[in-house]
C-alpha cells in the first residue's frame, strides 16, 4: 500500500499555535459527565466523584460532650468554694448526669456534659481525695468543653457534588451518618498506542523494533483516577487499522491514544480522528507534547497523545487527565503546582510554554531551603529521566528569561496521578 501524502494544513493550523490555556477552555465547553450515579459504601467511594451535595441530616457533636477525661462542674460555684462533691460518674454513651449546687461529676472524654456544667478540668491538673475536687484556681469557663455543632451543623453542605473524594471525606461522610453515597460511575476509557515499531513489553525484539512505554504510562495514570481502563493494544500505521481500532474505541466513554499525531506520511491517527469525526485542537504551543490533540469521534471524546513517552506524561497531565475528570463529573480537574525556587538560569523560546523535569535539592529545615535543580537530560524520548527526577517546572509563554532564585510552578510526579 502506498504511504499517504503529508497532511496540509489548514490556515488556522500555519500560523501559531495554540495556547494551552486556551485548548483547556475548548475542553471545559466540549466534555460533560457521562453515565449516571451508582451508590456504594463511603468507605468504598474513595476516588470517586460525588453526583450529589452531602448534607448533614445532625450536628456533630450532637450534644455538649466532654474533651477529655476529668472532672465537670460549674465554674461559678468556684466563686463560693475552693472544693466540689463528687456526686456521680459519666462515661461516653452514658445518660447526661444531673448537677447539684457546688458540684462536680467524674467525665471521660466523649460523655456528655451534665446539665448545668460548663467546664471541664483535667484530671491531672485536679487534686482529689476520693469525695472532694478542688479544681485548678485559673481554670477559664467553658475549657474542654465542646460545644454541640461546634463541628457540623445539621442542615450544613458538607461535601459538594463534583468532589472527588478523599480518605479524609470519607471520614466526614461517617461523622454525618452516611454509610453510602451517591458517586457518578466510572467511565470506560479506551486505549491503545500506534506505531509499525512498537513490540509489546516482554516480547522478542527483533530488528529496530522498541517496547510501547506510553500504554504502561497511561495505564498507571488511568489506575489512579475513578476510570476503568480497556486495554486495546497496539494498531500499526495503517490508515485502515487506525479506523477501525477508534470505530471500535469510540463504543467506549473515552478514548486515550498515542503516537500517529504529527504531520508525516504515517502520522495517521490525527488524520482518521479528522476522517470519522471532529478535531476540537490540534498542536500546542508547548514543549514536550506540541502534537498533542483532542477530538470527537461519534461523540466520544478522544485524548491523541504525542508519541514520546516524556510528552504523553506531560500532555496526560494537562489534556488527558482533565478531559477524564471532566467525564466523570469532577469539578476541580487541573493540579495544583508548588512554587519553588530555581537553582539555574537561561533562556527559553517566547510564545511557548515548556516544562523542564527538575529534581528537589536543598537541606529544606527552619529557612525553606529547598530549591529545584535541572534535570542533564532533557529529550523526549528519555523514559528514565522520569524516574530520575522529580517533576517539571513550568515556564508560561511569555518568559523569555530563567532567573536563578525566582519561584516558578512546580508539578511533582505524584500529583499527576493521585
Amino acid at each position: 500500500m502506498m504511504s499517504q501524502p503529508a497532511l496540509s494544513p489548514r490556515a488556522d493550523e500555519r500560523g501559531s499555535l495554540l495556547r494551552l490555556g486556551e485548548a483547556q477552555a475548548r475542553l471545559g465547553a466540549r466534555v460533560c459527565p457521562r453515565g449516571g450515579l451508582e451508590r456504594v459504601a463511603s468507605a468504598a467511594a474513595v476516588g470517586r466523584v460525588l453526583g450529589e451535595d452531602i448534607v448533614a441530616a445532625r450536628a456533630a457533636p450532637a450534644f455538649d460532650n466532654a474533651a477529655v477525661d476529668g472532672w465537670a462542674f460549674r465554674r461559678s460555684d468556684l466563686a463560693a468554694t475552693e472544693a466540689l462533691t463528687v456526686s456521680g460518674r459519666t462515661a461516653a454513651g452514658d445518660a447526661a448526669a444531673t448537677l447539684g449546687a457546688r458540684e462536680a461529676v467524674r467525665v471521660f472524654t466523649g460523655a456528655p456534659m451534665p446539665a448545668g456544667a460548663d467546664t471541664v478540668a483535667m484530671e491531672e491538673d485536679c487534686e482529689f481525695d476520693g469525695r472532694l475536687l478542688c479544681p485548678p484556681a485559673g481554670i477559664v469557663e467553658g475549657a474542654n468543653r465542646r460545644r454541640a455543632g461546634e463541628d457540623i451543623r445539621a442542615g450544613e453542605r458538607v461535601l459538594a457534588a463534583g468532589t472527588r473524594l478523599t480518605p479524609r471525606d470519607a471520614g466526614l461522610l461517617a461523622a454525618c451518618g452516611r454509610g453510602e453515597a451517591g458517586v457518578f460511575a466510572r467511565p470506560r476509557v479506551a486505549i491503545f498506542s500506534t506505531g509499525d515499531e512498537l513490540i509489546e513489553p516482554g516480547g522478542e525484539v527483533s530488528g529496530f523494533g522498541v517496547y510501547d512505554v506510553n500504554r504502561s504510562l497511561t495505564a498507571g495514570f488511568l489506575g489512579g483516577l475513578p476510570c476503568e481502563a480497556v486495554d486495546l493494544g497496539i494498531v500499526k500505521d495503517d490508515p485502515r487499522a487506525v479506523a477501525g481500532i477508534l470505530r471500535e474505541a469510540a463504543g467506549y466513554d473515552a478514548v486515550v491514544a498515542s503516537g500517529g499525531m504529527s504531520r508525516g506520511e504515517e502520522d495517521h491517527l490525527q488524520r482518521q480522528i479528522r476522517d470519522l469525526g471532529e478535531m476540537v485542537f490540534w498542536r500546542l504551543a508547548i514543549k514536550p507534547g506540541r502534537p498533542v490533540g483532542f477530538g470527537l469521534v461519534d461523540g466520544v471524546p478522544v485524548a491523541a497523545l504525542p508519541g514520546n513517552p516524556v510528552a504523553v506524561w506531560v500532555t496526560f497531565l494537562f489534556v488527558a487527565r482533565p478531559m477524564l475528570l471532566m467525564l466523570c463529573g469532577a469539578s476541580e480537574v487541573y493540579v495544583r503546582p508548588v512554587y519553588l525556587p530555581v537553582g539555574f538560569g537561561g533562556r527559553k523560546k517566547p510564545g511557548r510554554r515548556e516544562f523542564w523535569r527538575v529534581r528537589i535539592a536543598g537541606g529544606g529545615g527552619d529557612d525553606g531551603g529547598s530549591f529545584l535543580e535541572r534535570f542533564e537530560r532533557q529529550g523526549a524520548g528519555v523514559v528514565s529521566s522520569l524516574t530520575g527526577s522529580d517533576g517539571v517546572v513550568e515556564f508560561d509563554e511569555d518568559i523569555e528569561e530563567i532567573c536563578e532564585g525566582e519561584c516558578y510552578p512546580f508539578y511533582g510526579w505524584g500529583l499527576g496521578v493521585l
